[in-house]
């Protein structure tokens, strides 16, 4: 609100009044006016010493209103929206100068701006917009291979915006190993997507801790074993040595005893014995270790005991350690009412133990609220105590009983509870530990409860009429459960949910890149009254650049996406792309090995476009060895 207050005081100043503003819809964008305003796209006949009342008139039209953009006043951090002003006053707006500006007619005809440059004002002055980008366009498209090659030889040039360069070209995938190796000792950001095997060795290997451990630290590491191994070996820090070997555990990495025998040697041994991972041949020492903690973490392997030793860390002097020991004790020994009594927090017992038939009764019976929802999942329950919390007045209680795995499905169906479709939906472990079942899952996805089915769909592997079921699901959920992780989903089912859903962060680009998608036939899409299905044509082989070309001037933004993803996309197409309404598009366009040299080249001394066009795979290697050369000298500068 203070940048936007500022703004409408900026414009007011300068004779405007301030209409509203004004999301691009099908203008012209700001940031496309941005760089032509720098000079690093414009069209010729832009350049201008001044800009006249002439010209201001005809921005303006009859009614006195036109759109602008100003430097530094960008609404919600970027370029996306202008604003609409009206002149009220004769004469030229005050604004020129410090900060810069751009504007555009309502028609989008007429373009002006002035921006600050190293040699004094930069100002520009357009009519025929559309015309003269038009005529641009198809001039860069017509680019010879001498031309290109003379634009590469002068690249990096002058070093615009090096720091955007060393952010983004770990992206780029024409990047060799070699140059993202080198970029290790740059910017390691990159890390958190690659998944290049000598890349990857390369940054487990570094001097650096930090470069050491990034590829560890992402949502979903893509490091093998061995790797895993030297991130645990090379990190310094005791703790994070277990936390690291703690993250290679959850993403099934194994581990060599070596490695837990010097995590439990070191100062972390409390930390590193809750280690699930870890060797048998350890638990005895841990659980006559002179640190409470360490005898407390044994406990949670209490099956691996031998008998004396549990029978010691039940005596334990230590409360803790003897209340850790009680609750692994009656897991699978039914908890007495005065053991039960004298827990300092019952509600762990609650959640996990087996408790005698009376205290349980007893409990499902007048237990409070907290006590009975605790109960319901327990898988220790007693079938009486099933029973009884399966006609619990509370729903909620109802609902965690419905999930047991213990019931069967003729049970689950009489238990009443509600169940919100729209709720986040987690997979049943004890579904999912039966997913290789194929009994089980015959069984289960016939259940009575959509969230079985769903856990049943999570499956990577299904019978074939155990699919075929699911893929009738009444439950859209499940269709699109088995759309994201069955590899046998048929074809017909991933394009009907294709119809809905675009793809999840946790699954992306299904049910659109499953193996089973169909690819013939979508031709017919092309015109669908559905953006979403037009999208798909491209992805039949009989689809032609004619067809490209026609979506890339569809009315849905996320059709012209598609089209500027398309490797037959023409130069001209992805140079008119760059001007898109839509900044997704816009970002497609950026990317796309199909721009012109000039054009590219261009992007890459913007301010706005430099980091993501360094990411196009259009770039010749060797110029991409200078990009890093020249990134490299901007960050050692700045340090």
């Amino acid at each position: 609100m203070q940048r936007r207050g500022k703004l409408q005081e900026l414009l007011t100043h300068a004779g405007l009044t301030v209409v509203e503003e004004v999301r691009p819809g099908s203008l012209f964008p700001p940031e496309a006016a941005w760089r032509i305003a720098r000079g690093t796209a414009a069209p010729d006949g832009g350049a201008r010493e001044g800009l006249d009342a002439a010209w201001w008139r005809g921005l303006s039209g009859g009614d006195g209103e036109f759109l602008v953009a100003v430097h530094g006043h960008r609404i919600g951090g970027n370029d996306s929206w202008w604003t609409r002003v009206r002149q009220t006053g004769g004469g030229a707006p005050e604004l020129s100068g410090d900060p810069g500006f751009v504007a555009l007619s309502l028609d989008g005809q007429v373009l002006l701006a002035a921006v600050p440059g190293t040699d004094g004002p930069r100002v520009t002055a357009l009519d025929r917009l559309p015309e003269r980008l038009e005529e641009a366009a198809e001039a860069a498209g017509r680019e010879t291979e001498t031309e290109r090659a003379e634009i590469w030889a002068a690249v990096p040039g002058r070093h615009a915006w090096p720091l955007h360069w060393a952010e983004g070209i770990g992206s780029n995938p024409a990047a060799p190993d070699e140059l993202l190796i080198r970029l290790l000792d740059v910017e390691d950001g990159f890390l958190h997507g690659c998944d290049r095997p000598a890349v990857l060795d390369a940054a487990v290997a570094h001097s650096d801790p930090r470069v050491r451990s990034r590829p560890a630290d992402t949502f979903r590491p893509k490091l093998t074993s061995d790797q895993w191994v030297s991130v645990v070996r090379a990190e310094p820090s005791p703790s994070r040595r277990v936390l690291w070997a703690e993250h290679a555990c959850r993403w099934g990495a194994e581990l060599p005893e070596d490695v837990y025998d010097d995590l439990l040697a070191g100062p972390s041994r409390a930390e590193a014995a809750e280690l699930p991972e870890l060797p048998a041949r350890h638990l005895p020492d841990l659980a006559t270790d002179p640190d409470a903690r360490v005898r407390a973490a044994a406990c949670a392997r209490w099956q691996d005991l031998a008998a004396p030793l549990r029978e010691r860390l039940l005596a334990d002097t230590d409360d803790a350690v003897r209340t850790t020991a009680l609750l692994a004790h009656h897991t699978a020994v039914p908890m007495p009412r005065e053991v039960f009594a004298g827990l300092p927090d019952p509600r762990r017992a609650l959640e996990r133990c087996c408790l005698e038939p009376e205290l349980e009764a007893e409990l499902v019976r007048d237990g409070d609220v907290e006590a009975r929802r605790a109960l319901a999942a327990n898988p220790a329950l007693g079938a009486h105590g099933v029973a009884v919390l399966a006609q619990d007045p509370q729903d909620e209680i109802r609902a965690a009983v419905a999930q047991r795995r213990d019931l069967t499905e003729e049970q689950r169906a009489a238990v009443r509870h509600d169940f919100d479709p729209t709720s986040m939906s987690r997979t049943l472990a004890w579904v999912e530990d039966l997913h290789g079942d194929a009994d089980a899952m015959r069984r289960l996805a016939a259940s009575s409860h959509p969230l079985v089915r769903r856990s049943v769909a999570r499956a990577r592997h299904l019978p074939p009429d155990v699919v075929a079921r699911l893929a009738r699901d009444e439950d859209r959920v499940v269709r699109l459960f088995l759309a994201e992780s069955c590899e046998d989903a048929p074809a017909d089912m991933l394009l009907d949910v294709w119809r809905w859903w675009d793809g999840s962060f946790s699954h992306p680009g299904r049910p659109r890149n499953h193996p089973n998608f169909p690819r013939e036939g979508l031709l017919r899409h092309l015109t669908d009254h559905s953006g979403r299905m037009r999208r798909l044509a491209l992805d039949d082989p009989r689809s032609t650049a004619a067809d490209v070309a026609r979506l890339a001037r569809d009315p849905e933004a996320e059709v012209r996406r598609r089209a500027a993803e398309d490797p037959r996309l023409s130069p001209q197409d992805a140079v008119r792309l760059l001007n898109d309404p839509a900044a997704h598009v816009r970002d497609t366009a950026v990317r796309s090995p199909r721009l012109p040299a000039r054009v590219l080249a261009g992007l890459l001394h913007d301010r706005d476009t430099a980091r993501t066009a360094v990411t196009n795979p259009a770039i010749p290697v060797p110029v991409l060895h200078r990009i890093l050369a020249a990134a490299a000298a901007a960050v050692a500068a700045r340090s």
